[in-house]
């Protein structure tokens, strides 16, 4: 289902880094997140509220635009 809030997010395995685009244009890279989140986020009907649940707040992140 596409997210109201997230325009799209990529996770790069080597550095264990999640993307996420939000729909606002914003960017923000989230590190250190196991594959098995990532998989989760995937798998998850709700993206947003995913990310808000689960990534926010328990790992550091890096705000690139």
């Amino acid at each position: 289902m596409p997210s109201q809030v997230i325009s799209t997010f990529h996770y790069d395995e080597q550095k264990k880094a999640l993307t996420v685009v939000f729909r606002t244009g914003r960017i923000y890279i989230y590190k250190d997140v196991p594959e098995q989140v990532y998989q989760q986020m995937k798998e998850s009907f709700s993206k947003g509220t995913f990310l808000n649940q689960v990534i926010k707040g328990q790992f550091k992140f890096e705000k690139l635009a």
